[in-house]
């Protein structure tokens, strides 16, 4: 069982941390543990009694109302809810709570139904994102195991390459030729993977050569084939990786080409890099780009 503070409560539920503590006092909505210290903490079902109370308070019930619900009054209630106002906050939420207790029936389920309502690419973007956003929050902490977060990367993993899959095949005359690929010692593909998806969905060609490719590969791939961009994505700072200064020997290497990259630790583009580095911040900037490559 997964123990939270206070602040970690507000970052995953959005209800500040101040309205949570007088919730406790006015309605005693959940009851903090304490430590030896005397050091408040909240626990899973803390951490999906606070979700289920944002998802009721966002759609106007008010809490004094809410507080008055008992476990099978409160489930009930996100039950009907959830069939008629179905936003994105209130998904994420659901995918939250599915992850805390590894129910992957349920994540399978709110994930369909969400590919189903907005499509494939807006759940990726504007749920999925989100909520990989709050797993990181998890991660970071250590309120998660190693097990969970792999448990939630391999769903999403398949989900990508499924969708990836079913995609047409169709040929494109001005397809640009593009090679997508992670460095050595970095593993996190789902970014690289749904960017995979929307080239070919693009109609553009792909070699996607994926996790950890040593520098010398890549050299030795680019000398030998014609490919017009490369990209690369980093997700996670290393210790003894300096991102910037393999993108600056990337340009270096293919003068010629362009090099995009996704990073979720840079800040804006570095001045030492060259113009023909291209940055791309979020999912959102690959969809433009494609847009105006045509």
């Amino acid at each position: 069982m997964a123990v939270y503070s206070i602040k970690e409560l507000e970052k995953l539920s959005g209800i500040k941390a101040h309205t949570i503590r007088i919730w406790e006092k006015r309605y005693n909505l959940i009851e903090p543990h304490r430590t030896n210290t005397n050091i408040r903490y909240y626990t899973d079902d803390d951490l999906k009694k606070i979700l289920n109370v944002a998802v009721l308070n966002r759609q106007g019930i008010k809490i004094s109302n809410i507080a008055k619900l008992n476990d099978l009054e409160l489930k009930e209630e996100i039950i009907r809810v959830s069939r008629s106002h179905y936003s994105n906050d209130t998904i994420i939420d659901s995918l939250v709570i599915a992850m805390v207790d590894l129910d992957d029936y349920k994540l399978e389920a709110i994930i369909e139904k969400s590919i189903g309502r907005i499509g494939f690419t807006s759940t990726v973007t504007d749920i999925l994102y989100p909520f990989l956003d709050k797993v990181g929050i998890l991660w970071q902490s250590g309120d998660i195991y190693p097990a969970q977060e792999h448990f939630i990367s391999n769903l999403l993993r398949q989900k990508i390459i499924s969708a990836t899959d079913k995609l047409p095949n169709t040929f494109n005359p001005r397809a640009k030729k593009f090679i997508l690929l992670l460095p050595e010692g970095e593993w996190h593909e789902i970014a690289l993977l749904f960017a995979q998806y929307l080239l070919r969905e693009s109609n553009q060609e792909v070699i996607y050569l994926g996790q950890s490719v040593p520098y010398s590969d890549v050299l030795a791939l680019g000398a030998a084939k014609k490919f017009d961009y490369l990209m690369v994505s980093s997700t996670t700072a290393q210790p003894d990786f300096d991102f910037i200064l393999y993108l600056k020997d990337l340009g270096v290497a293919f003068p010629d080409k362009k090099i995009l990259y996704f990073s979720g630790y840079l800040g804006p583009k570095p001045a030492e890099l060259s113009p023909n580095h291209i940055q791309l911040r979020i999912i959102g900037d690959l969809t433009g780009f494609l847009e105006e490559l045509g």
